[in-house]
């Protein structure tokens, strides 16, 4: 699978974990320089507290465009340490 933002491809696994319609990417799959730490916080009833990430590729910003799961609720435990993305990131094989 592959993440592309701005005709860049920002994150590439064959190993993602598919959840409730979203591939999740290994940390180590995403390329760390287009993505920049934000503050917004997100609850989900059985996967735990989300952070974000805005994603910047060659002068687009992509606001929160990218969420993980610091520490997961034992249910969502296979999705510690992974990372989803939305909001005009394409994700395709």
């Amino acid at each position: 699978m592959k993440a592309i933002c701005n005709n860049q491809i920002i994150a590439e696994s064959n190993e993602t974990i598919f959840i409730e319609g979203n591939h999740y990417f290994p940390i180590a799959s995403v390329n760390q320089e287009y993505f920049l730490d934000s503050n917004t916080h997100t609850a989900c009833p059985w996967k735990g507290t989300a952070s974000y990430y805005h994603i910047d590729v060659d002068g687009m910003n992509n606001t929160d465009a990218a969420w993980y799961y610091p520490a997961p609720s034992d249910a969502a435990a296979s999705i510690k340490g992974h990372i989803a993305f939305w909001k005009g990131v394409k994700v395709e094989s």
